[in-house]
């Protein structure tokens, strides 16, 4: 079984448990069940913003601990401070040590949109993600089937949720773009074993159709990098281990923008 394998064998178990212990109706008497969310398109276009999506991320399952001193609630209001355009808050607590408590936090912290990424393979989580504050869900094409796809972005659709499909190479692309979709983020990183080269974006770009959102996502260290994406069409940048990786997160992407 490969990484990505072992998470959502995982997760079909851990979204089970949950549906226990909380049904659809306490989520969708949630405090945040009812808010208007926030465009994910408009923050990311605005002029006033830096078009990247600033990752809070404690641990990955290739790079161990990464962090986990730092608290969300700290981080992404640092982040929204410094411009970005919307911040991701993992809440895969197995193989990511993230709490669907952070997206609440930093909900609570920001006044821009907050992105749940998770591995979503159930209409619970894209109902969950709304009820703990989320803006914008992930969709991932290599755990899903079109039709899956179709539903989840569809129900996503009907909470005023964005929704995020993220792909790794044409073929995931070709067979997975739905009309619900808001964008979609070429992955950086081979989920089957997690080496990263930002040449994936290049290639897939001019293959992602005009009227979804660019994002490339992982991989970016530098903002050369950003200017050459932005030059291929991008308008989006997800950024985590990058600044997580030090003390300060919020300082280190405060640095990072002055490059832009």
């Amino acid at each position: 079984m490969t990484i990505l394998d072992k998470i959502v064998a995982h997760k079909k178990k851990e979204v089970a448990r949950d549906k226990v212990r909380t049904t659809y109706t306490q989520l969708e008497e949630s405090e945040y069940f009812q808010r208007e969310t926030y465009s994910f398109k408009d923050f990311l276009l605005s002029p006033e913003r830096t078009g990247i999506i600033a990752e809070f991320k404690r641990k990955s399952p290739s790079k161990g601990i990464i962090n986990d001193d730092a608290l969300v609630k700290d981080v992404t209001k640092d982040y929204a401070a410094a411009g970005a355009s919307a911040c991701s808050v993992l809440t895969d607590y197995g193989f990511f040590m993230g709490r669907k408590m952070d997206v609440t936090r930093a909900r609570r912290a920001v006044n821009i949109p907050v992105l749940r990424k998770d591995f979503m393979i159930d209409e619970y989580q894209v109902i969950e993600a709304k009820a703990i504050g989320a803006d914008i869900i992930l969709l991932i094409a290599a755990i899903l089937t079109p039709a899956e796809i179709r539903n989840l972005a569809a129900l996503a659709k009907s909470l005023d949720l964005n929704v995020l499909l993220e792909v790794h190479n044409l073929e995931e692309l070709e067979r997975s773009i739905d009309s619900n979709l808001d964008a979609i983020g070429v992955n950086n990183r081979n989920l089957a074993d997690f080496t990263v080269t930002v040449e994936n974006s290049f290639k897939l770009a001019e293959h992602i159709p005009n009227e979804f959102m660019k994002i490339s996502e992982s991989a970016i260290s530098d903002t050369e990098t950003i200017k050459q994406l932005k030059a291929a069409g991008f308008n989006g940048f997800l950024i985590g281990e990058n600044f997580m990786k030090q003390q300060d997160p919020g300082a280190a992407m405060r640095q990072f923008v002055k490059g832009l």
